[in-house]
């Protein structure tokens, strides 16, 4: 299995290869790929250092499967190159999402979409990873009418330069922003850019990105996110309105026995999910279940995963893993 990593010295591809090494994936070799500057550096796996090369060469060599996390226009031009030698591409970039002819795939919900034909497969926006692996399992149960959500997303979002300025800020120091305003004790209601409408891409993110993956375009959903000081992963208030009603038991029972799901709920003890303990895991938390006493058939829950694992790193390899499994790859 020739397994190229584009992106490999980002931060999202620092974690596709402790993701690739900690879940032991088939690699017989191994190409980091990066930007012409990065070209000729080395990388450490498994103990072995790797030589970072160029997309060109990255293509040259015809991959089994390509890994992207190099941002869009990277994946627009290159992905097809990769794509026409036959590699299967699983991109993280925003790119090919809302493709009506390209899967977006949360493995655990409708990885038995992908066939063969599928050389490029979206993986969608981190917010929505979790947001709609805790959904789907209630959608199938009593059909989802409505979805408010609020995120409390971490700076590791944004990237290296976010996590500077945070620090920086923390110590006093003058430094580069990544953010119009400062973030250390702060919190902005602005995560990606404004559009015409008044609400940012990433919150139209989680409407399209959920109606598509769950397959139900009738689904109203609305979203407000919101940037926080925090490194350890995204939090999400959800309010959730069923089409039925529905039994608190079956709910809990239902999200603790899905994949990838663990259910932290437990308020005698305090229990419950944070970005802090979430860090560094591979699973989506879920916690503090409640009516909402003030409508019918509604529900409070509370979201939490590390954004650069299962909303980025993890849930891409485990897209690969799916295909393999399936004789896709």
């Amino acid at each position: 299995m020739k397994v190229a990593v584009v992106g490999a010295t980002g931060m999202v591809g620092n974690v596709m290869l402790k993701v690739l090494d900690e879940r032991q994936f088939p690699i017989t070799e191994l190409i980091p790929v990066a930007s012409e500057r990065s070209v000729g550096k080395l990388i450490s796996y498994q103990g072995k250092e790797f030589k970072v090369r160029s997309l060109e060469q990255a293509v040259s060599e015809k991959p089994d499967l390509a890994l992207f996390s190099a941002g869009g226009s990277t994946s627009l031009e290159w992905a097809p190159k990769f794509a026409e030698v036959g590699t299967t591409v699983v991109d993280n970039s925003s790119a090919w999402r809302m493709s009506p002819d390209h899967k977006l795939i949360v493995p655990e919900i409708n990885a038995g979409e992908l066939t063969a034909d599928d050389k490029i497969i979206a993986n969608p926006n981190c917010s929505t990873i979790q947001l709609v692996l805790a959904l789907a399992p209630l959608h199938e149960l009593y059909g989802l009418e409505r979805v408010i959500i609020s995120t409390y997303q971490s700076i590791t979002g944004t990237g290296v330069k976010a996590m500077q300025q945070l620090v920086n800020e923390e110590e006093g120091v003058d430094g580069e922003m990544a953010y119009p305003y400062p973030i250390y004790r702060n919190c902005l209601p602005h995560c990606d850019d404004f559009l015409e409408s008044g609400y940012t891409k990433e919150e139209m993110k989680l409407v399209n990105e959920t109606r598509k993956i769950l397959g139900d375009d009738s689904i109203g959903i609305t979203a407000t996110a919101v940037r926080v000081p925090v490194m350890g992963g995204h939090s999400e208030s959800v309010n959730v309105t069923f089409k039925n009603d529905f039994d608190m038991a079956v709910v809990r029972k239902a999200i603790s026995e899905t994949e990838g799901l663990v259910l932290q709920d437990n308020t005698d003890t305090n229990t419950y999910p944070m970005p802090k303990y979430a860090e560094s895991k591979n699973e989506v938390f879920v916690g503090r279940l409640r009516r909402d006493e003030s409508l019918p058939n509604t529900l409070n829950m509370w979201i939490v995963a590390d954004n650069l694992r299962k909303g980025a790193a993890t849930n891409a390899v485990q897209v690969a893993e799916k295909l393999i499994k399936q004789s896709l790859l």
